[in-house]
């Protein structure tokens, strides 16, 4: 990656607090500023029934969820909207939590639906360990706060339950942070790892280029994904 995405700047423009602040040490001021700052739900508020990706790619999600997801999995399916892209049976329950009331409910794989701006607020509102693993497709790039996020995803993940980033090249480009934006499909992956990496519950973090076998002139996908460590401390 170049090395204009991480300089040796502390923080961004988000009040944090000083432990927080530490742990984005190295982003550069501006790294999760949006071109659209305005309030989220004032954006979303819209119904947009699309997907991102094309049907190559929904598939390259789908199998990924094959191989991560166990049998009768309790998911929870972040910054959730009208399809979800897991295979057919293999989730016993599926919370949709995104920003869109409408879009979910018009989702026939989600079982509970909550509408919560996890840029406002990333604490999430279930309990520790309650799911078997975390899901968020092609949205990671509208998180302005991504390390209190993912520190959260850990908290709610049971012992060695994954939490599966994906995404392609494709957004809404006002609302996506602006480190995301001037940046290319490596240097996605990187920031994606970071994230990770600086959340000392997940474990040893996988990285990889899910196109393989896709039309050329298919969305490209990539997978970001860790495992909650199995004796970790969340807070």
């Amino acid at each position: 990656m170049a090395e204009h995405i991480f300089s040796e700047t502390s923080g961004g423009p988000l009040s944090r607090t000083a432990s927080s602040a530490a742990s984005y040490e190295g982003f550069p001021p501006d790294f999760f500023r949006r071109a659209d700052e305005s309030p989220d739900p004032s954006f979303y508020v819209m119904d947009r029934k699309v997907v991102h990706i094309d049907d190559g790619a929904i598939a390259a999600v789908t199998r990924l969820y094959e191989e991560l997801l166990i049998d009768g999995a309790v998911v929870l399916d972040l910054m959730s909207s009208w399809r979800s892209h897991l295979p057919v049976g293999r989730a016993a329950r599926v919370v949709g939590l995104g920003m869109n009331r409408a879009e979910m409910e018009d989702n026939p794989q989600l079982d509970e639906v909550a509408v919560h701006d996890l840029n406002a607020s990333p604490a999430l509102r279930y309990d520790d360990a309650t799911f078997d693993a975390v899901v968020c497709c092609v949205s990671i790039q509208y998180s302005v706060k991504p390390l209190e996020l993912f520190a959260e995803v850990a908290r709610v993940l049971r012992p060695d339950g994954p939490f599966i980033v994906t995404f392609s090249n494709r957004c809404f480009p006002p609302k996506a942070i602006m480190g995301w934006a001037y940046s290319s499909d490596d240097e996605h992956c990187r920031i994606v790892k970071t994230y990770f990496a600086r959340t000392p519950s997940f474990g040893e973090v996988t990285v990889e280029n899910r196109s393989s076998g896709l039309p050329i002139v298919s969305s490209p996908l990539y997978a970001v994904w860790a495992r909650r460590h199995h004796f970790a401390e969340v807070s």
